[in-house]
């Protein structure tokens, strides 16, 4: 018998009897083995056998007694890389495309990394049609994404660049004798007397045309994809340049006809030198913007390669090379100096130091023994060892910042809407101009070929491309360079809203402070070795923090504890413990004042209070014979980053649940602002409320762990230290290290990235802008030159790599600390 289980929500229930209703219904139906029903969740678990019934008689059923059934909508994420866009426009009509689909939840287009991110219901719609859908636009899906396809990614692109120089090439050494026989004339240059324009004018025209063939069709993509987008009703770059080449080249085939007709004047209009060098321009700005892409995404290619494509894998005593794909965990493996550590694990056996920079920024090699963490992708320096697989595949450290950075890479900041926006409705508007500027020309009595050359200037030097690229490309770099030094910002939205921020507030503990209390001071009446080797032998079977600290201090010391005969913990007071002939009391000075213990030491143990420590008071046999204070001791680093983050004009908050009094002594030591005290972990989301209501917008760092609720209401969420948790939801920004300092490294780059970005928006628009009027004669109809279509072309080529160069720029960032 065949079954089939179904997890189906249910609609329409108001009570527990509606639920038993919606059961007590399938229950009766034949063929139905199984069907519970949970009010609380809304879900049906649905055995049955399909040859006594089907999904549809079971839902029409239950519809009939009153309620719904709804198939689990299965939602699903595919990027699928895209060849032949080769501007904004294409994007956004790939994108409009996708966006139409029944099922697409949605559909993002990137134009600069060449890839769509499609969010779908696979219920409703398969991949297979995504990709039908894209082709019909005109363009060329690729093969799937499947985890981290680095060598094939960079095998594409190398050979799209490879074939661009090429193509670039046959056109240029085409063009250049169509420039000299067509123009050399101007600058005195002879020409053979068999193709002299006044001797041989016929020879003259077909000699251009001859050549001007073969650096049109090096250029023919420009025509297979113009047009036929253009035929869809969405033109792209490609319409752009295809109908104004075009235009070019059948004018001078006419001119050819008219030459052979004896109309010998039709020499000097001939514009196939135009159609030539436009083509030769355009492929050189495509060869050169496929260059500085590659470059855009040079973060990632190195992340991916940190990865090794094997693993040494001790299997029954043997030492077996096994490809990275076939670890699985529980696998012992053994890594030797100078290699790279393949996958996520716990160390077994051995001791060495690990170089983990290439993933956390930390430049300091970390020793590594039995017991400790591994992650895959860093070096291991200097001793051999083995250790345990935990985690393999998608599921390690490397691959999820890989995929984090990748997400981010192909995200859109809110500032790039308008651009979008625009790109959309750009290229039909720059065919209206050109249209309409060249027919005013025309009618106002210049001549066909005046009214061409208007015509062509304002198709090949609009330029959606620069508007195209202007935001993905700087938050491709961002991203990346973030990721050098362990800040994994998680999309263009956190990177806008980041630069933004007024107001940073840090959780104290883990945080601003280590987050490992230590004691910090010992003040005995006798010798201080032995105070603290009686505080930690009464401690050594307390769990609470305060006296973890002591007893590691202790042993740090290298003090030998003595046994505890008798041990008693006094909640909110202290500890009382006998060892050998000693009765000990460690704790507060209620427990002294219970104890009838004379406390003469109040002056330094407020003292210790007020710079921010715990004091314990400890009394041996009824005489009190000194303070160990405690204290979670503030990161080096952490009054440094403070400073810097003032030093940029941010204010700066402190929430934590200690009291008011050791609060203040911390905020003083670091240079806090606004100090948030006596904070329960639950209520320090409303803490961020509060200040957002005074129109802040509020950064929240926090460790994560009781953070997430704050981190999530807070405008940008920062988790800090998180080292293997990457993939945190809550946070918009996630900082590999525990240092305050990659707090300040993320507000400075994503300052930086978003001026990176409205530089080229500013260009972009400040270029479409005035390069149109132009082109449409604007200047020439106030005594000013006509713009030559060449120039237009040069112009418009080097327009969208001037953006992407731009953007390179933020490969030069360094944090300033």
């Amino acid at each position: 018998m065949t079954v089939v289980d179904k997890n189906l929500k249910v609609t329409g229930l108001s009570c527990a009897a509606c639920a038993a209703a919606v059961e007590k219904s399938l229950r009766k139906a034949d063929g139905v083995l199984k069907a519970d029903v949970n009010f609380a969740a809304e879900r049906l678990a649905l055995r049955y056998d399909p040859e006594k019934t089907s999904l549809e008689a079971l839902i029409d059923r239950v519809e009939k007694a009153g309620y719904g059934l709804e198939e689990e909508a299965t939602i699903r994420e595919v990027t699928i890389p895209i060849a032949g866009m080769t501007c904004a426009a294409c994007s956004s009509a790939v994108e409009r495309a996708l966006k139409k689909l029944e099922g697409v939840e949605s559909a993002g287009v990137n134009f600069a990394s060449e890839k769509a991110v499609v969010k779908y219901n696979s219920s409703l719609i398969r991949v297979s049609q995504l990709k039908q859908t894209i082709e019909r636009a005109g363009y060329q899906p690729l093969e799937l994404e499947m985890d981290h396809g680095t060598d094939a990614e960079k095998e594409r692109r190398q050979k799209e660049i490879e074939l661009l120089k090429k193509k670039f090439i046959v056109a240029a050494i085409f063009t250049i004798p169509v420039l000299y026989i067509a123009m050399g004339h101007m600058l005195g240059a002879p020409l053979p007397g068999v193709i002299d324009p006044h001797s041989h004018p016929l020879n003259f025209a077909l000699a251009q045309l001859a050549l001007t063939i073969p650096a049109v069709l090096a250029g023919y993509k420009f025509y297979t994809v113009g047009f036929r987008t253009l035929i869809k009703g969405s033109p792209n770059m490609d319409s752009l340049i295809a109908i104004g080449t075009s235009a070019a080249f059948v004018y001078g085939i006419y001119a050819v006809y008219e030459i052979m007709n004896g109309n010998h004047g039709m020499t000097r209009a001939l514009y196939f030198e135009t159609a030539g060098v436009i083509i030769t321009l355009i492929l050189l700005g495509k060869y050169l913007e496929s260059v500085s892409k590659g470059k855009t995404s040079e973060a990632i290619k190195q992340l991916m390669g940190l990865q090794p494509k094997t693993a040494v894998v001790i299997q029954d005593g043997n030492e077996i090379v096994l490809p990275i794909e076939e670890v699985e965990v529980g696998d012992i493996i053994l890594v030797k100096p100078g290699e790279r550590i393949p996958v996520d694990g716990v160390v077994v056996d051995g001791y060495t130091a690990v170089d983990e920079s290439m993933l956390t920024g930390e430049s300091i090699p970390v020793e590594k023994s039995a017991g400790d963490g591994v992650t895959g992708g860093s070096i291991n320096k200097n001793g051999v060892i083995k250790f345990q697989a935990t985690k393999v595949g998608k599921d390690t450290v490397l691959s999820q910042i890989i995929k984090l950075v990748e997400e981010a890479q192909g995200s859109k900041a809110p500032i790039a809407k308008m651009a979008d926006i625009i790109s959309g409705y750009f290229v039909p508007a720059v065919i209206a101009i050109a249209v309409i500027s060249s027919a005013l020309w025309y009618f106002r009595g210049n001549t066909a070929t005046f009214a061409l050359s208007i015509f062509i200037s304002v198709l090949v030097i609009a330029c959606p491309c620069a508007l195209g690229l202007a935001t993905p490309t700087a938050i491709m770099v961002g991203t990346g360079k973030g990721a050098e030094y362990g800040v994994l910002i998680k999309g263009g939205e956190a990177l806008e809203t980041a630069h933004r921020v007024q107001t940073i507030v840090f959780d104290k503990t883990g945080t601003i402070t280590e987050g490992k209390p230590r004691v910090t001071d010992i003040l005995a009446r006798g010798d201080e070795d032995s105070l603290l080797m009686l505080a930690a032998s009464a401690e050594k079977g307390s769990e609470h923090p305060l006296g973890e600290a002591i007893v590691k201090a202790a042993q740090d010391k290298g003090l030998t504890l003595k046994p505890v005969d008798d041990f008693m913990s006094i909640p909110g007071h202290g500890i009382e413990a006998a060892i050998g002939d000693a009765d000990i009391l460690l704790g507060n000075k209620k427990l002294m004042m219970e104890k009838n213990i004379a406390v003469d030491m109040e002056a330094e143990a407020d003292r210790l209070a007020e710079e921010g420590k715990t004091p314990m008071y400890i009394a041996v046999n009824g005489e009190l014979a000194g303070i160990v204070a405690v204290a979670d001791v503030v990161k080096e680093t952490s009054r440094q980053a403070i400073r810097k983050l003032h030093d940029i004009g941010l204010e700066v908050a402190m929430i934590t649940g200690d009291n008011q009094r050791t609060a203040q002594a911390i905020a003083k030591q670091v240079g806090i602002d606004i100090v948030l005290a006596e904070v329960l972990p639950e209520d320090k989301a409303n803490e961020i409320k509060r200040l957002q209501e005074k129109g802040k917008k509020v950064a929240m760092v926090g460790d994560g762990v009781n953070d997430a609720p704050a981190l999530a209401q807070a405008d940008i969420g920062i988790a800090i230290g998180s080292g293997t948790d990457v993939a945190m939801e809550s946070a918009d920004i996630v900082l590999m290290r525990s240092d305050l300092v990659d707090v300040v490294t993320a507000v400075q780059l994503s300052k930086k990235t978003i001026r990176n970005i409205k530089e080229n928006l500013f260009w972009a628009f400040a270029y479409n802008t005035i390069g149109i009027p132009i082109a449409a004669g604007l200047l020439y109809a106030f005594g000013g030159p006509l713009l030559n279509p060449m120039f237009a072309a040069a112009a418009m080529a080097m327009s969208s790599v001037s953006v992407v160069s731009n953007a390179l720029r933020l490969r030069r960032f360094k944090p300033v600390h």
